[in-house]
């Protein structure tokens, strides 16, 4: 363990260039932070690598001056000056990490650094530690030469909007308060402590052959030898890290991640496949037949199995998630109650703190446990080991028939059409009066009545049928979301697609998506 002093709190930053300027030789010598990097519940810049055209949105000194602005940020929440921070695996995270905490110091800030991580590993620091804040550095899934930070100060929640827009209003006004006091602590060997954390009084003893797919992300380091140790056969797939996604993007939304899954699980003769996100958080899953399940699919058969151990529980749901959290009459025997949410992992977070819910699920592959299961935030290996207890606890059945059991419906992957961060809120405003003043009209959408718009978070526009459009902000990429879904027919789903699409073309900011249906 090393223990830092920092006795210097008079560092002084310039107030953050508000636009990228040129990458020059005089490029470190204003902090710059690009304002649209504050999402609505973490951070994201183009940092660059070497050979991009790409102008930067962000440099060291901006990165020192969100360190001391978080630090800031502290000071005036009256909590605690203790934050564990952590990095992913990508070249420049260390550096960047350095960074971050030297302007936390700068604030009087302890730092305890867990060194390469994934995400809920910082998260689960926070408990193991007794430290209040967390700052991860990781882009996730972003291709690389982007980078960003998940924060928070709350366990288990992260920042939503109002502390990332009062962050952002420090940082931007050079509003900083330095203090003494800082200083930074390497915690060595805590991927051990996480490790042993997670198969702690768990075993499978169904006998399972089981694909762990990296996308040669940071899962890489650390998922395969925590299956393992559960007494699953582990065949890793792409676990080595390179942060350039040689294959695909590690995104287990990511039609390409999915298809190489399901080849693996083939090729191998495996019961399952497990796809781990760029930064752990996030688990997606293939079946034994190479069946690709969207994550909100595979989040109704985990209602459906936790259900019969914690009676009558309560869900969490994000707005693009299946209508059959509400429809399926297995989860209505069973005294489920179902409650939906914007989409976003702060926001389902703290839903399922408030609500006291058993889980929350979101489509994109967030899932948040609560105890007695987990400790409320998002771990792709712990929804990686509920999924292997469901098996478990039907050995009788394969994870296809699981699947089989569920009601049909026809839905698409989250498709995300390009649309620049200044202006994406404004085209998503623009698009929800258009759907209001057609259900006001009495207009159809795709030729049917319809019934219900949901507003909470983007607009969700369903028909008589049963059928439903989604669009919405990305909350940390210049991106739409767009997502439908039919327990009508396929010919729906694409009568939907087309329809949503079609609103969406009324506006010239919106471009082309990267995949769809």
């Amino acid at each position: 363990m090393i223990d830092l002093s920092f006795d210097d709190p008079t560092a002084s930053f310039k107030r953050p260039a508000a636009d990228p300027v040129p990458n020059t030789a005089a490029f470190e010598t204003t902090p710059l932070v690009k304002p649209t990097g504050f999402r609505e519940y973490d951070a994201r810049w183009w940092f660059g690598h070497p050979g991009s055209p790409k102008t930067p949105e962000l440099n060291l000194m901006g990165v020192q001056a969100l360190g001391l602005g978080l630090g800031t940020l502290l000071h005036e929440l009256g909590k605690p000056l203790e934050v564990v921070t952590g990095h992913d695996f990508r070249g420049y995270s260390m550096g960047i990490k350095i960074a971050l905490a030297q302007g936390l110091m700068a604030a009087g800030c302890k730092v305890h650094d867990i060194g390469l991580a994934l995400s809920p590993m910082a998260y689960f620091a926070q408990f193991a530690l007794d430290v209040p804040a967390v700052a991860m550095v990781t882009a996730s899934h972003n291709d690389n030469g982007w980078t960003g930070v998940k924060m928070g100060c709350d366990r288990p929640v992260t920042f939503g909007p109002e502390e990332m827009g009062r962050l952002k209003e420090i940082v931007l006004s050079g509003a900083f308060r330095s203090a003494p006091g800082g200083a930074y602590r390497y915690v060595d060997g805590f991927a051990d402590v996480y490790a042993d954390d997670l198969v702690a009084d768990r075993r499978i003893n169904r006998k399972l052959r089981v694909i762990a797919a990296c996308g040669n992300g940071t899962a890489g380091a650390f998922a395969p030898a925590v299956l393992e140790r559960l007494g699953v056969e582990v065949i890793p797939l792409d676990a080595e890290l390179d942060w350039t996604f040689p294959r695909y993007n590690p995104n287990p939304e990511d039609m390409e991640m999915l298809h190489a899954m399901a080849h693996a699980v083939k090729e191998h003769g495996a019961d399952l496949a497990l796809g781990f996100d760029g930064d752990g958080d996030r688990c997606g899953v293939v079946d034994e037949k190479g069946n690709e399940i969207f994550a909100d699919k595979i989040g109704v058969m985990l209602a459906r199995d936790l259900a019969t151990v914690h009676p009558k529980p309560t869900f969490v749901v994000d707005v693009k998630s299946t209508g059959l959290y509400h429809s399926d009459p297995v989860l209505r025997d069973l005294g489920v109650t179902t409650d939906y949410w914007k989409t976003g992992h702060s926001y389902i977070k703290r839903r399922v703190r408030d609500l006291q819910a058993l889980a929350g699920f979101e489509k994109s592959g967030h899932f948040f446990f609560n105890a007695p299961v987990g400790r409320g935030y998002d771990d792709g290996l712990v929804t990686a080991i509920a999924v292997l207890q469901m098996l478990d606890r039907n050995p009788g059945k394969s994870m296809s028939e699981l699947y089989d059991a569920l009601p049909k419906t026809w839905g698409s992957p989250t498709m995300s059409p390009h649309c620049a961060d200044e202006v994406k809120y404004d085209v998503v405003d623009r698009v929800v009066a258009r759907f209001r003043a057609m259900a006001a009209a009495g207009e159809t959408i795709a030729g049917h009545a319809i019934t219900d718009i949901v507003t909470v978070n983007g607009v969700r526009v369903t028909t008589a049928d049963g059928t439903w459009g989604l669009v919405r902000a990305s909350s940390n990429k210049p991106e739409l979301v767009v997502v439908v879904e039919s327990p009508a027919s396929e010919a729906r789903l694409h009568e939907m697609f087309h329809a949503v699409d079609g609103v969406l073309r009324e506006n010239p900011e919106v471009g082309a998506y990267n995949q769809t249906i």
